[in-house]
């Protein structure tokens, strides 16, 4: 059975940093593709940021150059590094996996962040 936890969500001033953190176990973490979604209220649910298995990662057009994505496969960890947050950012952040036929995993109950001053 997956196991997900995501955390590190929060109030923070626009300008501000956060960093996201998501374990997630009962799989062979370092074999997948791990993706950092957000959901908005009233809006789809969309991806911000994916790390393959070795390493390469993608970002939307959106977040690009300010967030950062990471993954420490002894942890079963992947991270999302948040600067120069705006109040569009806020939103449910949530991570899953990716396996290489393309299955994604159990969604987690994600983090909020909200940018507000």
């Amino acid at each position: 059975q997956v196991q997900v936890a995501e955390s590190g969500g929060g109030l923070v001033q626009p300008g501000g940093s956060l960093r996201l953190s998501c374990i997630r176990r009962g799989f062979i973490f370092s074999a997948y593709t791990m993706e950092w979604y957000r959901q908005a209220p009233g809006k789809q649910r969309e991806l911000v940021a994916r790390i393959s298995s070795g390493g390469s990662t993608g970002y939307a057009d959106s977040v690009k150059g300010r967030f950062t994505i990471s993954r420490d496969n002894a942890e079963n960890t992947v991270y999302l590094q948040m600067n120069s947050l705006k109040p569009e950012d806020t939103a449910v952040y949530y991570c899953n996996s990716v396996s290489a036929l393309g299955l994604q995993g159990a969604w987690g109950q994600g983090t909020q962040v909200t940018v507000s001053s």
